[in-house]
């Protein structure tokens, strides 16, 4: 092992998760660092007693001083074979989702869970979307550039490193063109079968929500059984965004559709993905405002929906949020309950990775409670299948879903 590199010693007994292979290592489990590693350089990994452990990539800033990218000690994790090595094995597990050509969008590389720390790719047909987050992919910016446009040959290779995640890591947001030509206003994309426009430019997070893919699927199929059974379908779709929940549900059958988000801009787009997809927009309504005081409104107005979906933004970044994320969980899900039919189906969600399932499963239950209605658990869901979970990185699983049921 090369002795110019920095090598970070660990506190006695504070190698197991190393030892486990999370790729985390926290500033509190630090004894020491010699040498005088910058942000994002390449440091060893040592066990009190001086046994090597791991390669990472050091973080001066953020609590997480390392992240990890290896536990074996030779070769040496760094430069554009190794990493070109180990994309190229994370786009290839992504074969099925693209093959047949019904879906051309999807995530590439999903970070700590494909062995990449802090590196997201999301493909949007021939562009490629890239977000650098921590201060070893943002030392490592023309290299993964390089990589990423000879591997995946795209039209457009486009930076959205515009989030509030790097500050913690001491890097201001960055966006921007890093190869080929400047993405269009908007993308068409393909999702099992189904159009969407997507703006990579300005669109949340690297234009669209493609985590909820799976789940989007499982409404159509949900709604295709009630159009077979000739059972109607009210669908109420709250956070809306562009609609996607609402595509598929007219694309199923859905009878009619309310759309609830704080953009006009975003229902605006949503309705252009229904015509896109030559849908009946006449069957669409848009409600421009706060969730909270619009399902109240519907409900007090005696609005009555065969189907909810509940797929609001992260109310908890941190620990330190959780108990008033909670608080809003509670609330919108126990107006989605109120406004269910019996019978009905409620779709809803948390992408707050502060959430763990169970407190969002007691979250659901104590809104349950609240309005008085039997409801059951009919199925879990998580995130779509480009977006896996290492087993040794639980903290991957940060999107976490619940199909439930109004009894009466």
């Amino acid at each position: 092992m090369s002795q110019t590199r920095a090598q970070l010693f660990l506190k006695p007994q504070r190698e197991a998760s190393v030892l486990r292979r999370h790729p985390w290592v926290f500033s509190g489990s630090v004894a020491r660092v010699e040498g005088t590693p910058s942000g994002g350089d390449l440091v060893g990994v040592f066990s009190a007693q001086g046994r090597f452990l791991a390669w990472g990539h050091f973080s001066p800033n953020s609590q997480i001083r390392v992240r990890l990218v290896s536990w074996v000690e030779d070769p040496v994790p760094e430069g554009p074979d190794f990493w070109r090595a180990r994309i190229k094995t994370s786009v290839q597990l992504r074969n099925d989702v693209l093959v047949g050509g019904d879906t051309t969008a999807c995530r590439l590389v999903n970070a700590e869970s494909d062995g990449v720390p802090g590196l997201i790719v999301d493909r949007y047909a021939d562009t490629v979307v890239v977000q650098y987050l921590t201060a070893g992919t943002d030392a490592r910016r023309p290299l993964f550039a390089d990589v990423l446009w000879d591997l995946l040959e795209p039209r457009t290779l486009y930076e959205r490193s515009d989030v509030d995640v790097r500050e913690r890591e001491g890097l201001h947001g960055e966006s921007g063109l890093l190869r080929g030509t400047p993405p269009p206003e908007r993308i068409t994309i393909s999702e099992h079968g189904l159009a969407f426009t997507v703006d990579v430019r300005h669109g949340h997070k690297t234009g669209f929500y493609l985590d909820q893919r799976d789940n989007r699927q499982s409404l159509r199929e949900a709604l295709a059984r009630r159009a077979m059974a000739n059972t109607s379908s009210r669908l109420l779709n709250v956070f809306a965004y562009t609609g996607g929940f609402a595509v598929y549900g007219l694309a199923a059958g859905a009878g009619a559709v309310t759309n609830v988000d704080t953009s006009a801009d975003s229902l605006a787009l949503g309705r252009d993905n229904l015509a896109l997809n030559k849908l009946p927009v006449t069957r669409a309504e848009d409600i421009t405002g706060d969730a909270f005081d619009v399902m109240r409104r519907l409900r007090d107005a005696g609005q009555r929906y065969d189907l909810v979906v509940l797929d609001p933004p992260k109310f908890a970044s941190t620990q330190r949020d959780v108990q008033r994320a909670a608080r809003g969980y509670k609330d919108i899900n126990m107006q989605a309950i109120h406004l269910l039919v019996p019978g009905g189906l409620l779709f809803t969600f948390s992408c707050s990775g502060a959430v763990s399932d169970d407190l969002f499963q007691k979250i659901v239950f104590g809104a349950a409670l609240d309005t008085g209605r039997s409801v059951q658990i009919v199925r879990r869901m998580m995130q779509a299948s480009d977006h896996p979970v290492a087993l040794t990185f639980p903290e991957g699983a940060y999107l976490k879903g619940l199909v439930c049921r109004v009894v009466d």
